[in-house]
């Protein structure tokens, strides 16, 4: 990034930029927004109704039989769960090292996080079959003094969803409180009371922002811990089982690289929509998409590796049944996706090396698309194979995908989706404090080197013209 790109925040004006990125929620939807949004919301409606006739018929209609039982619904579950991790986590540990282009990102990965924690949450339930039963799993007091199994991996699981769940609203929920009172002294009538309401009392004086940063902070430091935590014990769901290929003790940071990378692309899946539709271009420029490439190949780069070493190991360990595991993925009835793996989160990635990539946007938003696919098929391979490949040739078995499953799947993308674009409209999709803090920190940097004598910037070989000084009169 240039020095003039990295000061050009300096140009824009504060109203002007408050108005722009507060006009999404105050104003009324455009065309491609609300049909997005039915889109979409028919999707989710879809997968209800599958979800829906599994109950009434039972769950055998869908592809779960013996000896794979763990099927397209966990696939969602650690995908979803991956991507609500990433989102709190990458917001939170940008804020904690100051990045700078955190900002044009920072509340879309937070959003999409809750609602991303209510997917993950969701697919457990419909694994069920009986979904209606699933307070089971809850230590509930009852008259016949039963208490739920703490070693079962769905116990587990409620937990760490509803913990991460609770941590991650009030950091969303904290984060906004300047922007609800920005809106509340913009807004008139009922708007006026909701949004008076949600801002807790905030003025934006000293005696609000001091304890608001000391308790973001903190927030931010636990959801670091918190994220670690919630997605070890969803790598412990597979790691601590015997089975060929799951027994590995690299799963923990090797499902967090995973994702950090899933999230990264999700947020590119996103972001580039929400820009062109809210017109966001001057607040999300070329040079944050690009950083936020640059941080997806390193994360596929440590989940190469990752590939890498659990292939090495299971040769290395000459342990028969993880050869045959590895080999059978490799080559096996599922060697489709998992070269489609290979291809989507290791090889396409390395196109991110060329700028000309990192900056073209319709490339970047395709790509974005393929690698959440190859983060999809790989928890797919990784669980079903080896549920299909276990110990005993003789209870092996092959599973496959019925369109009730595709139906549900397909259902959480769009319920996910729409919720977020709901919430578009009564939220941000830019943190307005920040925005204004950016500009103001650009012209601090670009009044230093004016006097310093470095500033204005000789004017590009192309025969550009250097940057206006920033606009005077702001309040």
């Amino acid at each position: 990034m240039s020095l003039a790109s990295e000061l050009a925040p300096a140009d824009h004006d504060l109203r002007t930029a408050s108005a722009t990125v507060l006009r999404p929620v105050e104003s009324w939807p455009g065309f491609r927004y609300l049909a997005g949004s039915t889109a979409v919301g028919m999707v989710a409606i879809l997968g209800f109704i599958c979800w829906g006739w599994q109950m009434y018929i039972g769950i055998g209609v869908s592809g779960l039989m013996w000896p794979v039982m763990w099927g397209a619904y966990i696939t969602n579950y650690v995908f979803w769960i991956a991507i609500a991790m990433s989102g709190t986590f990458i917001s939170a540990a940008l804020y904690l090292f100051r990045a700078r282009f955190r900002s044009a990102f920072s509340r879309a990965a937070e959003t999409m996080t809750i609602w991303s924690i209510m997917s993950a949450g969701l697919f457990p339930l419909i694994h069920l079959g009986r979904s209606w039963r699933a307070y089971w799993i809850l230590p509930y007091p009852n008259q016949r003094h039963i208490w739920p199994n703490f070693r079962s991996s769905l116990v587990l699981d409620s937990y760490a969803i509803t913990t991460y769940l609770a941590v991650s609203l009030v950091f969303w929920y904290i984060g906004m409180l300047p922007d609800m009172a920005e809106l509340r002294d913009r807004a008139i009538g009922w708007r006026r009371t909701l949004y008076g309401l949600a801002s807790l009392g905030w003025t934006g004086s000293i005696r609000d922002t001091s304890p608001f940063l000391k308790l973001y902070i903190l927030l931010a430091g636990l959801e670091l811990a918190l994220v670690f935590s919630v997605h070890t014990t969803v790598a412990w769901d597979f790691s601590t089982a015997l089975i060929p290929g799951w027994h590995e003790e690299i799963f923990p940071p090797y499902f967090v690289a995973g994702a950090v990378f899933s999230g990264l692309a999700m947020i590119l899946t996103l972001i580039i929509p929400i820009r062109e539709w809210f017109h966001l271009q001057d607040f999300i420029t070329v040079d944050h998409l690009e950083k936020v490439c640059q941080l997806a190949l390193v994360a596929s780069s440590v989940l190469t590796f990752a590939y890498a070493t659990e292939y090495f190991i299971a040769w290395y360990s000459a342990d028969t049944y993880e050869r045959s595991a590895y080999w059978m993925r490799a080559f096996g009835r599922y060697s489709h996706p998992f070269w489609m793996t290979i291809a989507f989160n290791c090889a396409l990635p390395l196109l991110f090396f060329w700028r000309r990539f990192r900056r073209s946007i319709p490339l970047m938003f395709v790509m974005s698309i393929l690698m959440n696919v190859g983060m999809w098929l790989e928890r797919f391979v990784f669980i079903v194979t080896s549920l299909a490949y276990s110990f005993d040739p003789a209870s092996w078995g092959i599973y496959h995908v019925t369109w009730i499953e595709i139906g549900i799947t397909a259902g959480g993308f769009g319920g996910f989706l729409a919720l977020f674009l709901l919430s578009l409209k009564v939220i941000p999709a830019l943190p307005t404090a920040e925005v204004r803090r950016d500009i103001l920190e650009a012209r601090r940097q670009r009044q230093a080197l004016a006097a310093a004598g470095l500033w204005p910037p000789p004017a590009p070989a192309g025969g550009g013209q250097p940057l206006a000084p920033p606009p005077a009169g702001d309040s």
